[in-house]
């Protein structure tokens, strides 16, 4: 990522991958297992009540015997890539230099495959330590399209993820995200721009928006992530391919008539459908 014996200097490095110069030289200190296992747990409140805020998370955690305070619920919940999901103000602001775009899809039926794609961002926990897995789907059919995982949430990694659907899958007419800084970064707009696709985002923790993905992310830690105790990165990135790889040629979706996603997005390609 950063290489110090590159011509280019590391100030410059780090601002073609969206790093802060600080934090090319901040050596992190490392997570405490007690924080590990309360991530954990927070995740796991998220998926099962993604309305809750800080304040709600405290108070669930108060009754089961674990006593945290909200402004540390809230810390975590930040590196967790995590917001209660509830209407609230626009009155978030993006970071410096980074542009956030309208949301695109109120009102709009997502009938066709390459019609609309979502992108988006969460936390995998390791048996110590934890990684970052993104994907991108297909609205209409849900199929994943490309996914990474990571250990951080640098703009390069989603503009990988999105390089790699565009060049299978080719072009949709809308890419939906969230506001995370991984998403706003000028880098990744122009990477899904410059294709011609139209990029909406969602309004900060909106319930409405980035549903499908969310029920992604539900999915494959319910049915296999919470299911292992990942020891490596790589363990994590093959264990995860391969639940993908199953999910979209074997796991039926009653929301796409119980085919499976690779069988919804082939038949949903408007092209296929006027050939038929």
């Amino acid at each position: 990522m950063i290489n110090p014996e590159h011509d280019l200097p590391i100030t410059r490095q780090a601002k073609l991958l969206d790093i802060s110069r600080s934090a090319v030289y901040y050596v992190p200190r490392p997570i405490s297992e007690a924080d590990l296992n309360l991530m954990r747990r927070l995740d796991e409140l998220h998926l099962e009540h993604p309305f809750m805020g800080a304040r709600m998370k405290k108070r669930e955690l108060a009754q089961e015997g674990i006593e945290v305070g909200r402004r540390h619920i809230g810390t975590l919940m930040r590196r967790l890539n995590i917001e209660a999901m509830a209407p609230k103000p626009g009155t978030s602001k993006p970071r410096l230099g980074h542009t956030i775009y309208p949301y695109l899809l109120r009102h709009v039926a997502i009938t066709e495959a390459n019609q609309v794609w979502a992108l988006d961002t969460t936390y995998i926990p390791m048996a110590q330590g934890f990684v970052y897995l993104t994907a991108v789907i297909d609205v209409a059919s849900r199929r994943v399209l490309a996914h990474k995982v990571a250990t951080t949430l640098e703009a390069y990694h989603a503009v990988e993820i999105m390089e790699a659907a565009f060049a299978r899958f080719g072009t949709p007419d809308i890419v939906n995200t969230d506001q995370g800084s991984q998403f706003t970064a000028a880098e990744f707009a122009q990477t899904v721009l410059s294709r011609g696709a139209k990029l909406s985002m969602d309004g900060r923790g909106a319930w409405r928006d980035n549903v499908f993905v969310e029920r992604l992310w539900r999915t494959i830690k319910y049915e296999r992530v919470y299911l292992r105790a990942y020891d490596s990165v790589r363990e994590a990135q093959a264990d995860i391919a391969e639940y993908i790889d199953w999910y979209n040629m074997k796991r039926g979706h009653t929301s796409v008539d119980d085919k499976t996603p690779d069988q919804a997005y082939w038949r949903l390609l408007p092209d296929l459908k006027m050939v038929a």
